[in-house]
């Protein structure tokens, strides 16, 4: 049961939350110049009332969800602001090197860069790039370090509200069974944010935190220290290393976007092979065209001013024929702000 203090530190932390990264979202955009699309923009552009009206409707049903009881009020909503002001500093630091590759263009500095020389031959050709141009790609410790902070800047401190909505078919899925019998795998886990609510809510739950970076898995290990029950696989998500049904849960959160679409194909039957019969796979990742109508020019622009290799792809695809393809059957599917849940389960 949810208290009239509950709701106020709700009101008053995300509330927090959001004029904190607003603000350095609107600064962000006073110390950069817009990059001009070099492909025609054929969608509209959603007006400012209407993104906030949207996000409110996504705080809206981030509270409902905790007085249903879903999941908890967030462990770390109302954080130190001294803590929290502490992080712009960097942010704002290595701001100045990604608007020099924004303009330039150039989202694979990461393969010539020689102090991750060592590092290269350990990955896949498609993740040596610069997502959104950041510094080092995913490969170094300070991009881990910025990671969280610059995607909360960038939706305005609603990021986290999103990540939380994966936690309402979780807990159909737990309601069931026993957490401590139970496991889930989060293929690429990036820093951890997600699987920090997961544990919150479910300590007992044996979680694993896979993925391909070595410093965002270092990241994940010291954010879910606090909590025991949790392993570390260094891998790609479409070559776990896990054994045939070995998983009751696999989550997969903001990953396809950032995939060519022969790897989200391997992926999906990699998550098939993965859970055992009746398991879930579920599923968060960003809006498609047609998903939002007044959200799609907006979508075709981000790659444009941010560097998503494979998002104007990933935009287009059909994700319930792949899962489908894999053996996967929809569920559910659901909109939430920028976000579309899926949740897809193996036959029993």
């Amino acid at each position: 049961m949810t208290s009239a203090l509950d709701r106020a530190a709700y009101v008053i932390g995300q509330g927090a939350r959001v004029g904190l990264f607003m603000g350095q979202s609107w600064l962000s955009g006073r110390l950069t110049k817009p990059v001009k699309a070099a492909r025609p923009i054929t969608g509209p552009f959603p007006s400012t009332a209407r993104l906030r009206r949207d996000m409110a409707k996504l705080f809206a049903q981030d509270w409902r969800n905790i007085e249903a009881g879903h999941y908890r009020v967030p462990h770390d909503l109302i954080a130190s602001p001294i803590q929290a002001l502490a992080k712009a500093a960097p942010y704002f630091a290595d701001l100045r090197g990604v608007e020099r590759r924004r303009h330039a263009r150039d989202g694979a500095e990461l393969r010539s860069d020689e102090k991750l020389e060592d590092l290269k031959e350990d990955f896949p050709a498609y993740y040596l790039q610069n997502f959104h141009y950041q510094t080092d790609g995913y490969l170094s410790r300070r991009s881990a370090d910025l990671y969280d902070h610059q995607v909360e800047v960038l939706f305005t401190g609603a990021a986290d509200a999103m990540r939380r909505q994966a936690l309402v078919p979780l807990a159909a899925f737990l309601a069931e069974r026993r957490s401590a019998e139970t496991s889930l795998l989060d293929l690429a886990c990036g820093t951890g944010r997600f699987l920090t609510f997961v544990k919150d809510n479910y300590p007992r739950l044996q979680v694993t935190a896979l993925d391909l970076s070595p410093a965002y898995l270092d990241k994940a290990r010291a954010l879910l220290a606090p909590w025991r029950g949790v392993d570390f696989q260094c891998a790609p998500a479409e070559a776990s290393g896990f054994s045939d049904e070995s998983q009751d849960v696999i989550t997969c959160i903001y990953l396809f976007h950032e995939l060519p679409r022969k790897v989200r194909g391997q992926i999906a039957r990699e998550a098939k092979r993965l859970l055992k019969p009746g398991g879930r796979l579920i599923f968060l990742d960003s809006i498609q065209l047609g998903d939002m109508p007044d959200y799609d020019g907006l979508l075709q622009y981000f790659p444009e001013a941010f560097h998503e290799p494979f998002y104007a792809d990933y935009q287009r695809d059909d994700l319930e024929g792949t899962f489908a393809a894999a053996g996967l059957e929809l569920v559910a599917s659901e909109l939430a702000y920028f976000s579309r849940l899926m949740v897809l389960a193996k036959a029993p």
